[in-house]
């Protein structure tokens, strides 16, 4: 047996074209590059296995493991992603992150309330990598507040008023803690409904630490439809750690610091770094050489494929829309289409929200982690809804086990 090209492996499944890349893209099967440097081909060994086990539902060499958590949080849906029930990319045209925060908390939009304060922090020493100058914010705020269940109840958590009032606290300080790099003011925030701006939003206090210029008319509704965006996605491995860590009876604090760590990963939240790289070069050396150059070390190229979305993922759709929208089709949104063509035609998968993230990074003329500094701070809001919805479950519930495989000696 020999290599199969891409529409004659697929004919053999009895698949569409794009079934069998994502099919690729859940680590089903493994594409090979052709001899070209162009075309993708298929082992006809592995298509005629694949084959005959009919339409997989997970890889038969996946070491992840399956967890059912009920939630009322956030689902995903064909529609996209909703919010206690409410799209949320519909919530990007008419509310702030602030007003969605309190929908993940409290399960209401509730009365607009900006200007969130929080605790001054003297600065850091030392310049420091933005998601490691979050995560340093974090553990100080946490060691400024009296930790909870310090009554003396070790099963004490703290209801919805402290959660709201922690998260408020924990966003506005850590977002007020990075230090600006403009002019220091803080842009208002024109919503596309057309409402009145808006002063003093977590939207525009972020800008004004991740850029150095003025934003462009409808880019800090960008920014702000992105931290919405981000602000949860169901049982990702930073919100399944938060509830872990929620379900010993960590304090806020504590949990988000937890979310932090797991979101460093290359992998979770720093993935968008590593598409702005890619955009980066892109822009450099062209989209065709870029892939070419990301795909030679064989590693997954960061910004594409997802493990939850056959298809593109929603959020990437919503952002590189209004990414469009505020800016035109100017140079760098050129690239960047022509980069998803590209890498698409290569090896099939559909861009994720972090090539969107990264764009509006190099649009925005943040630092190359300015992406992962929006993630970090908007997935807080997530992060302890999960963690208010875990105090009210019966503590310590995970408790894996391990099936032990070493020495017996």
């Amino acid at each position: 047996m020999g290599m199969l090209t891409v529409r004659d492996a697929a004919k053999r499944m009895g698949v569409k074209v794009e079934t069998l890349y994502a099919y690729v893209s859940r680590g089903l099967i493994e594409s090979h590059p052709g001899v070209d440097g162009r075309t993708t081909l298929f082992d006809e060994r592995a298509v005629e296995t694949l084959a005959r086990r009919g339409r997989p539902r997970q890889s038969s060499r996946s070491t992840s493991l399956n967890m059912l958590i009920e939630t009322s949080i956030t689902s995903l849906s064909t529609q996209g992603l909703r919010y206690r029930g409410l799209l949320a990319h519909e919530l990007t045209t008419s509310h702030t992150f602030e007003d969605v925060a309190l929908l993940l908390w409290t399960g209401d939009l509730g009365n607009r309330v900006h200007g969130w304060s929080g605790t001054n922090l003297t600065p850091l020493a030392e310049p420091a990598d933005l998601h490691d100058a979050i995560r340093i914010s974090a553990a100080r705020v946490a060691s400024c507040n009296n930790r909870t269940g310090s009554s003396g109840d070790p099963l004490a958590h703290p209801g919805r008023d402290e959660i709201v009032n922690a998260g408020r606290q924990l966003i506005a300080t850590i977002t007020g803690s990075l230090p600006v790099v403009g002019d220091g003011r803080t842009p208002r925030l024109v919503l596309p409904d057309g409402s009145p701006p808006i002063r003093a939003t977590i939207a525009g206090q972020l800008w004004s630490r991740l850029s150095p210029q003025r934003p462009a008319p409808g880019m800090l509704a960008v920014l702000n439809a992105a931290m919405i965006l981000m602000a949860d996605h169901e049982l990702a491995a930073s919100t399944l750690a938060v509830r872990v860590a929620a379900s010993t009876r960590a304090d806020p604090a504590a949990v988000v610091s937890t979310g932090l760590g797991v979101l460093s990963g290359s992998l979770h939240g720093r993935a968008s770094r590593l598409a702005r790289h890619l955009i980066d070069d892109a822009l450099m050396v062209g989209p065709i050489r870029a892939t070419t150059n990301a795909l030679a070390g064989g590693a997954r190229i960061a910004g594409f494929g997802h493990s939850v979305y056959v298809e593109a993922d929603p959020r990437a759709v919503v952002l590189l829309d209004l990414l469009r929208h505020a800016v035109g089709h100017g140079r760098v949104m050129a690239v960047v289409d022509e980069l998803q063509a590209t890498v698409f035609d290569r090896i099939g998968r559909p861009p994720n929200v972090d090539l969107a993230l990264a764009a509006m990074s190099v649009v925005a003329k943040m630092p190359d982690d300015g992406g992962e500094a929006v993630m970090s701070i908007a997935r807080i809001a997530g992060w302890l809804a999960h963690a208010q919805e875990e105090y009210g479950e019966a503590p310590l519930r995970f408790r894996p086990r391990a099936s032990y495989v070493g020495p017996t000696h």
